[in-house]
């Protein structure tokens, strides 16, 4: 008898080219340099040890106090941070779910919003991982453009082309994965008009917030107050903590659709209780280790990226697109294979391995890209081999 599964984990299951091609070269004991990655406790930045293991063996943490929007020191922490690193003074521990991860909170949003076969609309370029969340929650994603012009804008005709009587929410990365683009104040407030003429709430998630490469502090969208907001964050970019399972979302807009949504999303809490506690009554010490972290990181993003302008210039075939925030960059390569190809062909010839384009839905082919977390010493021998090949 044969046991069959849902249609909504009818996924591929089999490695893709490029995947086959790494796990290759591993196999064969070949040294690859990975420019693309995003685990910051694999690229040596890593917070205090011993203060963040300390805070876990806490003996509170033997009493078990369920709260499904989470423990309120643990919510007014996250309060803390808004007021301390966004100047948010007003925050409502209230409007906080604390979740495990950011995909947890999009799956509460999403069941909150949404019935099976309801659309979302989602930014592209964007990251892979929303397909995922939308199958399991039985919903599709419709795409609206990022349109690329000496920076990166939302493409407002096709937004609205997109929406139908299915449409529940609009997804915004802020600062997007991988363009690196923050939504803009004057996008904020087209956006805003739009939600409300079509009855649709905005999800926001601003993990790379606090990465602005200029250094100038970015709006945070907690104080969204003119369409329904739902804000995620966590600690796994904050504090470089990914491993610590400490995420939030907040919801903000008119007061009588937060009071409600707040209601809904507390049920849906409240029926998983996913949060630990340990890692709660940790929460002022994980979020504290960005203040040791961030510099380190934010300096890491600069002296790779002076590294890649540094090499480019050698290389005009190639060049890099504008990025304001995040940890990644885009670099437009000479379009004549697909980028796939591309990627496997470095792989195999340099022993670099980068993201092709197409895994972040690019539409057109000649686009890398580069984790700018690698340690600098591997990003400085990786461009380098990587220009080698494309860059003539």
């Amino acid at each position: 008898m044969k046991l069959m599964f849902s249609q909504r984990t009818n996924w591929r299951l089999s490695p893709n080219a490029l995947t086959r091609a790494i796990e290759e070269a591993r196999a064969s004991g070949q040294q690859i340099l990975d420019l693309t990655v995003s685990n910051p406790t694999a690229a040596g930045v890593r917070p205090d040890s011993e203060v963040v293991l300390a805070a876990l063996a806490n003996p509170e943490a033997m009493h078990y106090d369920p709260q499904p929007r989470g423990l309120l020191a643990a919510r007014q922490t996250v309060c803390r941070y808004y007021r301390e690193a966004h100047e948010v003074f007003d925050l409502d521990p209230e409007r906080l779910i604390l979740t495990t991860s950011t995909s947890e909170a999009y799956s509460y949003v999403f069941r909150l919003l949404c019935n099976p076969g309801d659309e979302i609309l989602v930014p592209k370029p964007s990251y892979p991982l929303f397909e995922f969340l939308a199958d399991l929650a039985d919903i599709k994603l419709v795409p609206y453009p990022l349109l690329y012009d000496h920076g990166w804008q939302i493409d407002f005709d096709s937004l609205y082309k997109a929406a139908t009587a299915q449409t529940r929410a609009v997804i915004l990365v802020h600062p997007n994965n991988p363009t690196g683009s923050y939504v803009s104040a004057s996008e904020t407030s087209a956006l805003n008009v739009f939600c409300r003429d079509y009855g649709l709430a905005l999800i926001v998630d601003e993990v790379f917030l606090d990465y602005s490469h200029d250094g100038a502090p970015r709006r945070s969208f907690v104080t969204n107050a003119d369409a329904l907001t739902f804000t995620l964050s966590g600690v796994s970019k904050i504090s470089a903590l990914p491993q610590m399972k400490f995420a939030w979302v907040t919801t903000s807009g008119p007061e009588e659709m937060v009071a409600e949504a707040g209601a809904h999303l507390e049920i849906i809490a409240d029926t998983y209780l996913s949060m630990n506690a340990p890692v709660q009554l940790a929460g002022p010490v994980l979020l504290d280790q960005r203040k040791q972290v961030q510099p380190i990181l934010l300096d890491r993003l600069r002296v790779n990226l002076a590294e890649l302008d540094a090499q480019l210039a050698g290389h005009p075939s190639c060049s890099r697109l504008l990025v304001e925030g995040g940890w990644y960059v885009i670099l437009r390569v000479p379009a004549i294979e697909s980028d796939e190809d591309l990627a496997i062909r470095l792989l195999r010839k340099a022993r670099v391995s980068v993201h092709p384009g197409h895994f972040y839905d690019f539409p057109n082919e000649g686009h890398l890209v580069l984790s700018l977390i690698t340690e600098p010493a591997d990003f400085h021998e990786g461009v380098a081999r990587l220009l080698q090949v494309v860059g003539v």
